[in-house]
């Protein structure tokens, strides 16, 4: 006979557990259920049919793997967390018998750690265990560095805490003075949310989002302390990453940290890096300051400079003759050609792969040769962090925007470059020739310009940097109207809209007619227009010469002026008459008998109806195509037409809308 199966023991009912059994199974409160789960990277399940998992009358919501709980049970925290529940149960149970004295010593022990008070725990074996290789840990950065600069900015409170915000923006700053020494930024975006950055570290493409500089207000509808568990996990998190980072690159971490800089706005500034030489077994020196502390003697010094010298001049006559040898069997040989491979599409519409090119430059260079000052209306913090992170050694900025700045003086002549985002300040001048004291202008005239200086907006940092150039100053000059910010990491398709690409080239076939027949319209209502003005000032003029002749001056000249009037009211009936003709055309309404339209207009119309009955003929072949294929097909082929007319009308739509801006430009 066989076994009987009872229900509950097997299948979907055994391979999935509730959340309720799972804290009892666990003996853990809610609470730290919840963090152990998000630590261990173990999250709710969604069973195929609830009715058969359930096993209690009333209906379940939260699911979890049964394995995934029989993995919690040998997790090192849980020991943690049930010593701290044991000493809570002490502090309550002595609070209950009334002794004050014996709870506040368990308080003053729990404290402190080192004394047998509230167990300290760490998460370094849960980054272990997560991420077995680094290359993994970077591909989870994402959200670590998005969650811990938002934490950066978030003003302290209860929930916050200002030792976690602390904790947060020093690591937050350590990951990008890495970025700065390895020259790892590729990108940047300002975006209505914040700023996306992206880098490229060790092969991998880590985009992160960093909010504005703003003053936050902390909503009561958000669970800090969900946040707050993540916070504590990204933190050991990225204190793993910065180490295996600092350390690639032969820098010694932490780096150290100076706190009187930090609280005058620092930032940066505040940190001093250090090298370490492995070649004198692991000293450290500073990387600022990294020469030998004792010298060689100065006679022994002299002596090997001369010989040194000898041996130079020795190797310079000998370089010389190989150099002439070469060049006479170089004439000789062939020229090499400068030519490069081109990548080349194999069939007509395959994808078009970026072109190789010979780089004069490094882009992590770009700014190297340059200073910079920052008024001090311009966003300090991120502008200081592109531009180091692309080669700027030199960036100054005003006192009042904290310290760590290369020069606070503006007329410093070394400058070359300055960034403001302020409009061009109309200031009144009196009598005198005395301006009015205006705050604005900075200690110096306003509009005043040094001589010899660069003046941009803010954009042009980031236009540069994900162009890889330097932009057209001009187009980013104080008070100028600044070109599109577009996203540099929205890679264009083809078929699709692309802002770079000239409306003429990318827009169809019919809503090319229609922009025709709209601009031939157009152009017919400013010929009416100037009829009619032209009308308006005959008809003025008619008045003027009728008085004229009343009073008996010119009155030999009526009857020409009548010819002339009958022929203008010939030419205004006759264009009304062909814009009444077009109007009737494009609406689709039939012409009256007699009635002649233009040429090009009724080309264009004439090719806007074939262009109608092309497309009525598709869809209609297209329908009985669709009729050959079997029902899953059909549904998957729908799914795609489906799909492709939705971005198909968002293209519509935004070409539109650039349709309507350039229109308005030309206006």
């Amino acid at each position: 006979m066989p076994k009987i199966k009872k229900k509950g023991q097997a299948g979907q009912a055994r391979n999935y557990i509730t959340r309720t059994r799972a804290v009892k199974k666990l003996q853990l409160s809610l609470p730290d259920f919840r963090k152990l789960c998000i630590w261990k990277g173990i999250y709710p399940r969604e069973p195929r049919s609830r009715k058969k998992v359930s096993k209690s009358a009333t209906a379940s919501t939260t699911f979890y793997y049964t394995k995934d709980i029989q993995y919690l049970l040998h997790e090192p925290l849980l020991q943690k967390f049930r010593d701290q529940k044991v000493l809570e149960k002490k502090i309550s149970r002595a609070l209950g018998r009334g002794d004050v004295n014996d709870a506040s010593r368990l308080e003053r022990n729990a404290a402190r750690p080192d004394k047998t008070g509230k167990p300290r725990y760490t998460l370094n074996h849960v980054i272990r265990e997560r991420y077995p290789t680094f290359a993994d840990a970077l591909r989870d950065l994402d959200d670590c560095l998005s969650m811990l600069f938002l934490f950066a900015n978030l003003p302290s409170t209860t929930a916050v805490p200002a030792k976690m915000i602390a904790r947060c923006e020093r690591l937050c700053l350590e990951f990008q003075h890495y970025l700065i020494v390895s020259n790892s930024l590729r990108k940047s975006f300002l975006s209505i949310k914040g700023i996306y950055y992206q880098a490229n570290i060790q092969g991998e493409d880590i985009l992160w989002l960093v909010p504005y500089k703003f003053n936050q207000r902390v909503v009561g509808d958000v669970d800090f302390r969900i946040m707050g568990t993540f916070v504590e996990f990204y933190m050991t998190l990225l204190g793993f990453v910065n180490y295996r980072l600092y350390t690639s690159v032969g820098l010694r971490y932490p780096p150290k940290f100076d706190q009187l800089k930090d609280d005058q706005g620092a930032e940066l500034g505040a940190f001093a890096l250090e090298g370490v030489n492995i070649a004198t077994n692991g000293d450290v020196k500073a990387i600022t300051n990294g020469e030998a502390e004792h010298g060689p003697d100065p006679k022994v010094q002299a002596e090997v400079d001369k010989l040194v010298q000898q041996l130079r001049d020795e190797s310079d006559e000998k370089a010389e003759e190989t150099e002439e040898q070469a060049e006479d069997a170089a004439v000789e040989e062939d020229k090499p050609s400068d030519a490069i491979d081109k990548f080349e599409p194999v069939a007509p519409g395959g994808d078009v792969l970026p072109q190789p090119s010979y780089s004069s430059s490094d882009p992590a260079q770009l700014f190297s040769q340059y200073t910079f000052f920052l008024s001090r209306e311009t966003p300090r913090q991120p502008l200081e962090f592109i531009l180091r992170a692309f080669g700027c050694k030199r960036i100054g900025w005003d006192s009042v925007l904290g310290e760590g700045s290369f020069t606070t003086d503006e007329s410093d002549p070394s400058i070359t470059h300055q960034i403001v985002d302020r409009p061009v300040v109309q200031a009144a001048v009196s009598e005198e020739g005395d301006g009015e004291d205006n705050q604005t202008a900075q200690k110096i005239g306003p509009n005043h310009r040094y001589p010899g200086r660069v003046y941009v907006q803010p954009q042009w940092v980031w236009d540069s940097i994900n162009d890889e150039e330097f932009k057209s100053p001009e187009l980013y000059a104080p008070g100028a109207s600044l070109p599109p910010h577009l996203s540099p990491f929205v890679k264009p398709t083809r078929g699709q809209y692309d802002p770079t690409i000239p409306l003429e080239e990318q827009q169809t076939e019919g809503e090319m007619i229609e922009a025709q027949l709209e601009e031939a319209s157009r152009m017919r209502e400013a010929e009416e227009s100037d009829v009619e003005n032209d009308m308006d000032v005959a008809s003025d003029e008619d008045e003027e010469d009728e008085e004229d002749e009343e009073e008996g001056d010119f009155g030999g000249f009526s009857g020409e002026e009548d010819e002339a009037e009958g022929e203008e009211d010939e030419e205004e009936s006759a264009t009304l008459q062909r814009q009444r003709e077009l109007e009737a055309e494009i609406a689709g309404k039939s012409v009256q008998a007699g009635k002649k339209v233009d040429a090009k207009t009724k080309a264009k119309l004439e090719e806007k109806k074939a262009l109608e009955r092309r497309q009525r003929q598709e869809a209609e072949d297209l329908e009985r195509a669709k009729g050959m294929l079997s029902k899953k097909k059909r549904k998957l082929f729908e799914q795609m037409q489906y799909t492709n007319n939705k971005k198909s009308a968002e293209d519509m739509k935004l070409r539109e809308k650039r349709r309507k801006l350039e229109k308005e430009r030309r206006a």
